[in-house]
Formats: structure tokens, sequence, C-alpha cells
């Protein structure tokens, strides 16, 4: 018998034809509900996502004094904006292991008048911080972090000078997403130039791309530079969140593992995400892929090729690739991944240690993986607490008999129900 606190995915016996329907973006939702607090008047939210990282960031914004109106059945937050301010002078503010609630909170409560501190879990206190936190300093903020350069961190705001701040972009994205963010509010100019490479630049691309739908413009240079002009603000709006890219990448790689069809609504090339792109990855191991204005359908192969591909624009992929190698004709490499070694878990590590769990031939490299074609046999995969770890491992089941994932709860993170609507691919 399994253990009570995992979950045993039976394999399909027919290739699936269905149209999945996805939650919303929990990177478009966190974003949205930031954004719609810093701006002026009553937003409105459709299509939100009610998840663990989500509901962080609402009861952060509410215990920092704004009014929300929360109404899960029908996927909908409206947020009172206060103008760029925060209507509590002192506050504590707990995320768990939501990344973007953190990094952009951190960045917004400095443009309060009053004294913050914010802090997560035991892992959300690994992952890096500090390179915001320098970011904002150059900015004339008054923020501090633990020694390590991670949470709990405290600010001590008086608003936001602006001005000029080289910011490493290498280790996270969402360490520019916040400094735009917050920037409109600023007293000058903020210009935040990178140094160095920036990781997941699709996530920097959605959050200009949002910030525009709530009226305020970026300017830039590539991904070198980027300048956000004072003396805007954002104005409240009624919003539409987009499916989740990153949650609706697991059906169609499940489509393409199973030989069937998969179609996803609401996503189609225009989508803000950059995760909506893992469908070309899928293409190129011989999956036919079909786009419309609205959405994207996968269908999947005989039998997938292998791939060798710099997945650093869609690194929250990776673990689903890695556990589709297994099954491919030929080796499949992902390579310019290291950062995914400081979130929810070393996904690196945890995943080659789970794959070689289920027999699977499977190289670690400092910045990537190499996983060879492989006759897996049933095993329990551990989840370290890592949803992306837990769904992904999920899909190898729909092959393999006796797959079992440890705590499935893991994915209430960002899909509370997504192991019932991997069912849904059944006939």
């Amino acid at each position: 018998m399994p253990p009570v606190d995992a979950v045993e995915i039976a394999p399909i016996m027919r290739p699936p034809d269905v149209v999945v329907r996805v939650p919303g973006s929990k990177s478009l939702t966190n974003r949205a509900l930031l954004l719609a607090a810093l701006a002026s008047g009553e937003s409105t939210l459709e299509h939100a996502l009610f998840s663990d990282d989500t509901r962080y960031m609402v009861g952060a914004l509410q215990r920092l004094g704004l009014d929300l109106a929360i109404d899960e059945p029908a996927e909908r937050i409206r947020v009172a904006g206060a103008g760029g301010r925060w209507p509590v002078a002192e506050a504590e503010l707990f995320v768990g292991n939501a990344g973007t609630a953190m990094r952009f909170l951190v960045a917004a409560l400095c443009l309060g008048h009053g004294k913050y501190r914010i802090d997560g879990t035991e892992r959300m206190r690994q992952r890096p911080v500090g390179d915001l936190v320098d970011a904002l300093r150059q900015l004339g903020a008054r923020v501090t972090c633990a020694a390590n350069g991670g949470p709990p961190v405290g600010i001590e705001a008086r608003g936001l000078q602006g001005g000029l701040a080289v910011l490493s972009g290498e280790r996270s994205s969402q360490f520019l997403s916040a400094v735009l963010q917050a920037a409109p509010y600023a007293a000058r100019d903020v210009v935040v130039t990178l140094p160095g490479p920036l990781v997941a630049q699709p996530y920097v691309d959605m959050t200009i791309g949002l910030m525009a739908t709530f009226g305020v413009t970026v300017e830039r240079e590539g991904y070198r530079e980027f300048r956000v002009p004072a003396g805007q603000a954002y104005g409240a709006r009624v919003h539409t969140i987009e499916p989740d890219a990153s949650s609706a990448h697991y059906f169609l790689a499940a489509a393409a593992l199973t030989g069937g069809r998969v179609r996803i609504q609401g996503l189609g090339r225009g989508s803000l995400q950059g995760d909506v792109r893992f469908a070309d990855v899928l293409a190129a191991m011989g999956a036919t892929v079909a786009w419309s204005d609205d959405g994207v359908e996968v269908r999947g192969p005989a039998q997938l090729d292998g791939i060798d591909i710099d997945l650093n624009a869609l690194s929250d992929t990776a673990p689903t690739l890695a556990v589709l190698g297994a099954f491919a004709r030929a080796p499949v490499h992902i390579r310019n991944i290291a950062h995914v070694r400081w979130q929810e878990s070393d996904r690196l590590a945890a995943v080659a240690t789970e794959l070689r769990g289920l027999g699977v031939s499977v190289d670690e490299l400092p910045d990537g993986l190499v996983v060879r074609p492989s006759a897996l046999r049933p095993g329990l995969v551990r989840t370290y607490d890592d949803h992306r770890i837990a769904m992904s491992f999920a899909l190898a089941g729909l092959r393999t008999p006796g797959i079992r994932i440890a705590d499935p709860g893991c994915v209430g993170k960002t899909f509370p129900d997504y192991f019932a609507r991997l069912e849904t691919l059944r006939p």
C-alpha cells in the first residue's frame, strides 16, 4: 500500500483527445494584485488564481491596510488601490515560499513611510534577495536582509528617491520585475542597468506588458538598460488574467508523451507568458502544434525525438522536459538553467535524484541535465515541497505503472486541483 501522503498515477490506456481548462496565471495574478494595490481606485481581476502563493499576496496586502473583496467561486478579486501609498505604517508580513510575493513586496514597501518586516519559510530564507536589496539601496531605500542574502527583510520606508541602480539578473528575473513595478512612484526617474545576463527574460517582458496595461511605460534598451520615467501612476481597471501557461505546459507535454491531442483555450501566440513557447519545444521533438489567436493544440508523435536546448527562458518547464527525456528516442540535453538551484528546491539535484530512483540514466551538470532514454521502473517520487517536481513526475505515471508522487498537496502553491484535472485526460 502506498503511504497516505502519496498519490499513484495510473497509466492512460488510450491517447487523450480533450480540451483542458487551466487556472489563471500565478505570475500574472500576483503582478496584477500589486499593480492594482498601487493604482488609484478600484480594480477588478477576473479569472484570478487562488493558490498558496496568491493567497500570501492577498493576505499581505490586507495586512498593509488595503480593502480586497474576494470571490473565489467566481475567480474574482476586487482591489481598492491606495495610489502608491500603504495605509498601514508598520507591519510584519509572512509570505511562505512565494518568491513573487517576497521580491515584489520588498520593492513596493520602500514606497511607504513606516517600518515593515517580511519573512517566509525556511526554504524562502535560503532563496536569494540580496541583489534586489542592493539595487533598492542604490535608489535611496533603507532596507536590510539576512547575512546569507536571504529573508527576513527589514524596511524603514521613507519613499523611493530613484536614480541609477546596477542590478544583477543572473539568479532571478524577479529582482528586476520588482524594481520596475515600484519605480513609477519614485521621486526621480529610475534607471536600472544589468552588467550581465538576465535569466528567464520572458518574465520581465510579462511585467512590462502588464505595467503598460495598467498605464505605465517602461523605456528599454534590450535587456541591458531599463528606464521608468517619474510622474507616472497606475490606473484602476478591469483585467482578465490569462490561463497559466506554466500550468498548461504539463497537459501539452502529456499529449506529446501519450500520442494524444490536448488543446488549451485562451493561450495563443500573443500571450504575455513566455512558457507558452514550450509548445515550440514539443514541436522540435516531433509533436504537431497548431496555434490560433486564443489557443494552442498539441498532437503527440509515435515517439518523441531527443533535443539539445538552452532552456533559460523557459526554466520552469525544465523538470517536465527532463521527464519526457526518459521516453524519447535520443538523449535530451537541457542547458543554461543553473538559476533553478535557488527556486523552491534545487531543481537540478532533485530532478536528477528522482529520475535515477526510477531507473533513468541522467547526468547532473552545473547548469543543466542530460537525460537518456530509459525503461522506467515503479517507485515513489519525493517532491521536496516543490510543486513543479510533483506535477512533472506525475506525467511519467501516464506511461509507467506504479509511479507514486509523495506529498501531492505541495501543488497547492500554484495549481491546487492539478491531480483532478490530470484525470480529465482519461477517455
